[in-house]
């Protein structure tokens, strides 16, 4: 016990002596480690805020963070090491979003401690309007705090990065000067349009909500340095018709690795417009895009041509909706050789275009593949190399149904249109409610490459459609098309019978809805929700590297998975 008493005596000694020493006179100048002074911030765009604090004697540099939100989230530091000055402009920030900071100052006998955090939201999107008439020929940067009107067929030319900060508006009208509207990123130009589920980018009608319709512009065209099999100078489709839309020239690139750049979180709405009759342009056209670019969490709506189409190329894709296509949903042809996965089409109506804009697709279908057309410029055979093959894995295709009340046109309403010498593997899939049939499997070219074993369906499941697969034509003439089928046990091609929409968590069975509402996840324990090809083996998996896994479900939702579509996408078609 003595020594017990002793030694609280000592931590006495010791706690005296320390209180004294934070009480004494011998420091006139106080404690080294207290913080800077004066800190504020304060927005100054859509996507900046500049943070400032008085200066502190001694300091060498000055050190801040930033942390996302109004509260909770980790501090990160954003300031350069050699930060000197008493002011820092912090940039890339999401428009309308919460940022809390705080400021250390750094002596030579170390850190200070941080101030108090300092709180600010950046200002809305869309606050100033701003018009591009010109090509771009040098990098630019399209600011989220100005909506741009595209007047006229804007190029970015010269090797330039188009970059577009997330939540930025642009909008298009083929009204304007009376000429039409679009963006091309030219062959060697990028696109670094990187949005957030927050704040998407979105490409749209200039026209006031209520009166856009499909055509009001024309899309967005990305040109790479890919590979097609056609030969000679293909422009293109829409492009060369008047002064004021030069040609576009894709064919004769060398590189399927090139790239374009980045485009993530993206809208394109109401486009489609026709240059010349029956040259529309499409939503979004990816022409010999490369594998070196990144397209993903994108959506295509109310377009008057194809959501999607790709010509050759090797450009892959994630997360990529079409709602209310005028024509194709996702269109794939002249060597595409891509990979594809999380794929969702919706169609509930036809929506009539903008009066002039173009015509209304004689054949929409939800996926249209084609090799090479034989009658097309360029295009030797429906063989022509190299061959389209590409991956397309966990697609749920929602058709028009038969009880809607929407009459297609008589070539429409097919679920997969695969054709033309066309390969490629079509995997974990869900096709419904498609009134025609679900699979056009046609051509004798397409069937060749089935028994070459780079043509695969499986794992596919149906529901709500017509014949799963469009049968031959009586009697079989000299140009008779010729139409296949496939095994359905060996391929596990499974037609459900009952609604396509109790499939899902939550599919309206009477259309057309309000798709925000949708939850495309399988119902727990259906159909959907099991029967997917969960490994994949020899040619399949080395197609699919390491960007495609296989999934033990179909369709484009993880039943236990985020649900990746929604926040960013929009429906509203007017």
């Amino acid at each position: 016990m003595a020594f017990h008493w002793r030694s609280l005596a000592g931590i006495a000694l010791v706690a005296s002596a320390l209180t004294l020493s934070a009480c004494s006179d011998d420091d006139p100048t106080g404690p080294i480690d207290l913080p800077p002074t004066n800190a504020t911030v304060v927005a100054t765009s859509a996507t900046s805020a500049t943070v400032s604090w008085a200066a502190v004697t001694d300091a060498t540099n000055y050190i801040v963070q930033r942390a996302p939100g109004a509260s909770g989230g980790t501090f990160a530091t954003i300031s350069p090491a050699t930060l000197t000055a008493t002011t820092l402009l912090d940039t890339g920030l999401e428009p309308n979003a919460p940022y809390r900071y705080r400021v250390q100052a750094i002596r030579p006998t170390g850190p200070s401690q941080y101030t108090a955090e300092i709180s600010v939201t950046t200002n809305a999107a869309g606050t100033v309007a701003g018009v591009i008439s010109a090509n771009i020929t040098a990098n630019r940067i399209l600011y989220a705090d100005t909506v741009y009107t595209l007047l006229g067929f804007i190029q970015v030319t010269n090797g330039a990065t188009l970059t577009i900060q997330p939540g930025t508006k642009i909008r298009g009208d083929t009204a304007l000067a009376n000429i039409g509207s679009s963006l091309f990123i030219t062959r060697g130009a990028k696109i670094d349009a990187q949005g957030t589920a927050a704040n998407p980018i979105v490409f749209t009608s200039a026209r006031s909500a209520g009166n856009r319709k499909p055509g009001d512009w024309g899309g967005v065209i990305i040109i790479g340095n890919g590979i097609i099999n056609r030969t000679g100078s293909i422009q293109v489709e829409g492009t060369g018709v008047g002064a004021n839309n030069p040609a576009q020239i894709y064919s004769g690139g060398t590189s399927n690795t090139d790239n374009s750049g980045i485009m993530r979180y993206v809208r394109i709405e109401f486009a489609g417009y026709a240059t010349a009759p029956n040259q529309e342009l499409n939503s979004l056209t990816l022409a010999a895009v490369g594998s070196g670019t990144v397209v993903e969490y994108i959506q295509t709506m109310a377009g008057l041509d194809d959501s999607y189409e790709w010509f050759g190329g090797a450009v892959d894709g994630k997360y990529l909706v079409s709602y209310e296509s005028g024509d194709d949903h996702f269109d794939l042809s002249e060597g595409f050789v891509g990979r594809l996965q999380y794929l969702i089409a919706m169609q509930t109506r036809i929506i009539a275009p903008l009066a002039n804009a173009g015509s209304p697709a004689v054949d929409p279908q939800g996926i249209e593949n084609d090799g090479c057309d034989s009658n097309a410029a360029g295009c030797a055979n429906q063989l022509a190399t190299p061959l389209t093959t590409p991956i397309v894995a966990n697609f749920t295709l929602y058709g028009t149904g038969t009880t809607n009340g929407v009459t297609l046109p008589a070539a429409g309403g097919r679920g997969m249109m695969l054709r033309r010498g066309t390969g490629g593997y079509y995997v974990n899939g869900i096709v419904s409610r498609f009134p025609a049939f679900a699979i056009s499997f046609r051509d004798t070219t397409t069937f060749q490459r089935a028994t070459a074993g780079d043509f695969v369906l499986s794992n596919i499941l149906f529901a709500e459609n017509g014949a799963l697969f469009e049968p031959q034509a009586t009697p079989i003439l000299a140009n008779t098309v010729r139409h296949y089928t496939a095994d359905t046990t060996v391929n596990k091609l499974s037609t459900v019978a009952g609604t396509a929409s109790a499939l899902f968590t939550s599919v309206a069975a009477t259309l057309p809805a309000n798709g925000a509402t949708f939850d495309w996840a399988p119902v727990a324990a259906g159909a959907a929700a099991t029967g997917g090809l969960a490994t994949f083996t020899g040619a399949l998996q080395t197609k699919a590297g390491t960007f495609i896994a296989g999934t033990a479900f179909r369709g484009a939702a993880d039943p236990a998975g985020p649900k990746w579509w929604q926040g960013w996408t929009s429906y509203t078609i007017n």
